[in-house]
């Protein structure tokens, strides 16, 4: 199976190390990851922000990029939904608008073997304990894109409940947004950092010491809260947990706050 990593732009530029940890993981479980440097944003920024005709040209690149590949796994849950969910609707209404069938049948092939990281692991490698050690509490937040357009379900948390030393407790509120959303957090600054403190004090009151999900954008918006507020929490992308070994575990440092 020929697989690619598709980073996005939010871990290309400020969280490479959840790209690192996706290969340091895939490569432990015998899958051969691909990075194609020739890969651009999936255009969400713009379609979101109104900017349809700006976005097709990138899904066009997508679509070229990573035509060749058996399956494209991506540890972002929103970037997934951008070209599953709404690749095809740019296709369709591309062909309403007149333009023909060319961005619909371009990114046709990419649409169903695009996964989000658990998915992935659950759904295509078919494995939930993945050998991952990582000795701390842990409470998961399920992003929008991951829970509502992906129907991510179980699969972090059974993925997470496998994780020797890993103590996953309930999240309040759980499906409730942070209230990132991309540029709403930009446009509507004041809702947004409320939901933001909503969340952070859902997770300070179940006493874990990492909050973790599946999108590095939600944990931006999270871990600001969290810091601003002196929580005394980490927040931390699923594919780092599930990195982690016993190796990267430093003698003694079971249950440590997490600098």
């Amino acid at each position: 199976m020929r697989v690619a990593l598709f980073l996005t732009c939010v871990n290309d530029t400020l969280y490479p190390d959840t790209g690192r940890a996706v290969v340091k993981l895939l490569t432990r479980l015998g899958v051969d990851v691909d990075f194609p440097t020739a890969q651009t944003c999936c255009g969400q920024a713009h379609y979101n922000t109104g900017y349809r005709h700006q976005a097709e040209p990138l899904a066009r690149r997508f679509a070229q990029v990573f035509g060749g590949y058996d399956a494209v796994v991506t540890p972002s849950g929103s970037c997934a939904a951008m070209v599953r969910e709404l690749y095809p609707r740019m296709g369709e209404r591309a062909r309403a608008e007149g333009h023909g069938d060319a961005l619909a049948r371009a990114v046709a092939p990419v649409v169903p073997k695009t996964y989000e990281l658990t998915e992935f692991l659950v759904d295509v490698l078919g494995r939930t304990d993945v050998g991952a050690c990582y000795p701390h509490t842990v409470t998961y937040h399920p992003t929008c894109h991951g829970l509502r357009s992906l129907g991510l379900g179980d699969r972090p948390y059974r993925l997470l409940r496998a994780v020797r030393g890993l103590e996953l407790l309930e999240l309040p509120g759980a499906d409730e947004c942070c209230g990132f959303g991309g540029t709403f957090a930009v446009k509507n600054p004041d809702v947004s950092a409320a939901m933001g403190a909503d969340k952070v004090a859902n997770a300070a009151a179940t006493g874990a010491r990492v909050l973790c999900a599946a999108d590095n954008s939600c944990l931006m918006h999270i871990g600001g809260t969290m810091t601003r507020q002196g929580a005394g929490m980490k927040a931390v992308h699923i594919a780092e947990i599930l990195a982690s070994t016993e190796d990267d575990v430093p003698a003694g440092a079971e249950g440590e706050v997490l600098s």
